[in-house]
């Protein structure tokens, strides 16, 4: 099914659909404890664009890999490769919104004052500014996730709690190359970079306008995300899906991050 064929599907109140975001909202526990942090001495840092170059490369992690998928001034899109029984440090970020969306894998989002939220194939979680969250890969795969940030900023981060006696460090500053599909710039978008698949060659990432979603739809997409302005404008991106009852359309003057799985 691609992700522009469907039907309508009800939404129970106080559930979201398959195809829609589930919200994590920061709450009174995460204020407070963001507030005591801060106040203990954690900061978020702010990332260079034209000088932290090793986050156009892949960075190791002892949890498995992430590397950036899409980048321009506004957007940052990255791969997580989670391997079974391990788990990213439960985190925040205080300035961004972040969404999480599954490509494949089993695992489960964890929060403060807050249920887990099981995440599965086609599962997008909606983090906002502020919340804190850490997801483990519960499955006999690894999970495999992508992050969508805005606005860019990668630096903005603190760390809680972490299995790997990460908490309270930085961001990395560690990284290797990827020679066989590296960051490249994107003609006529002016400071873009994108990769066109993922290291192992499962995923697939390509530009397209949303009337080209309209008109060629493929049994392979899975994802995909408007790049407009209005999304870092408004803290909210509609993101596309090739669920069977996701029944929304392109916008056909908006360009698109497409996710797709190769042949």
């Amino acid at each position: 099914m691609s992700i522009i064929e469907a039907a309508p599907v009800a939404v129970a109140v106080g559930a979201a659909a398959d195809y829609r975001p589930i919200e994590v909202n920061p709450g009174r526990a995460d204020i407070a404890k963001l507030h005591r942090l801060l106040k203990d001495g954690a900061r978020a840092f702010n990332e260079q664009f034209d000088e932290d170059a090793h986050l156009n490369d892949v960075i190791p992690k002892p949890w498995g890999y992430e590397y950036r998928a899409f980048v321009d001034d506004f957007f940052d899109l990255w791969s997580l490769h989670i391997e079974p029984g391990a788990s990213t440090s439960v985190h925040v970020h205080p300035r961004k919104l972040t969404y999480l969306l599954c490509l494949g894998g089993e695992g489960v989002t964890t929060g403060l004052g807050r249920p887990d939220v099981p995440v599965r194939e086609g599962t997008i979680l909606r983090i906002g500014a502020g919340a804190f969250h850490g997801t483990r890969s519960t499955g006999d795969v690894p999970l495999e996730l992508i992050e969508v940030e805005l606005p860019r900023n990668k630096f903005d981060l603190i760390r809680l709690r972490d299995d790997y006696d990460r908490a309270g460090t930085a961001y990395e500053t560690a990284a290797v190359e990827e020679p066989r599909h590296p960051m490249r710039r994107v003609p006529s978008y002016p400071n873009t970079r994108m990769r066109a698949q993922t290291p192992d060659g499962r995923f697939r990432f390509a530009l397209r306008t949303g009337m080209d979603l309209f008109y060629r739809p493929s049994s392979e997409d899975i994802f995909a995300i408007p790049l407009h302005i209005s999304g870092v404008i408004e803290r909210d991106v509609e993101i596309l899906t090739g669920h069977p009852e996701d029944d929304r359309r392109p916008q056909t003057d908006q360009q698109y991050l497409c996710i797709s799985r190769n042949h």
